[in-house]
């Protein structure tokens, strides 16, 4: 599905691999695994588990959504990813008030929210324009 959204390769999206959304939205999935290895052994199954599933699905709604066939659908995982950034963020901030992170291993990873938060509304701007253009274009290939 060609979007507005740029690759890396600079040439058509065909996929959602293509997305740097999703490229980078993974790159933060590996940041919070690796920073989250040295948080203390009590919160394994707290705050350790809810930053990692948090984390784990924004790539994946991206992924999910871009696979339907209908673009309200796509809309619909977009959302559910953009909900999943906020918790990152909060637990990210609740993880440095609990000084299981440095102030600059905060700044990154909300740097990189940031980044994923804009580029995922400029995704889903661009599909909504796409929704109100008229009848047919509602429905997306997923394998283009």
């Amino acid at each position: 599905m060609a979007t507005t959204a740029a690759s890396r390769t600079s040439g058509p999206v065909r996929g959602y691999r293509d997305l740097v959304v999703w490229q980078d939205s993974m790159d933060l999935v590996v940041a919070i695994y690796r920073i989250t290895a040295a948080f203390p052994r009590e919160e394994r199954y707290s705050l350790v588990d809810q930053l990692r599933r948090a984390a784990v699905s924004v790539p994946s709604n991206i992924a999910e959504g871009h696979g339907r066939s209908r673009t309200g659908d796509y809309l619909r995982h977009l959302s559910v990813a953009v909900g999943s950034l906020g918790e990152v963020e909060t637990q990210v901030l609740i993880a440095r008030r609990l000084e299981y992170i440095a102030d600059d291993d905060q700044r990154r990873l909300l740097d990189s929210c940031n980044a994923i938060a804009k580029m995922l509304g400029g995704l889903i701007r661009s599909l909504r324009r796409r929704l109100e253009t008229g009848p047919g274009s509602q429905k997306i290939s997923p394998d283009s």
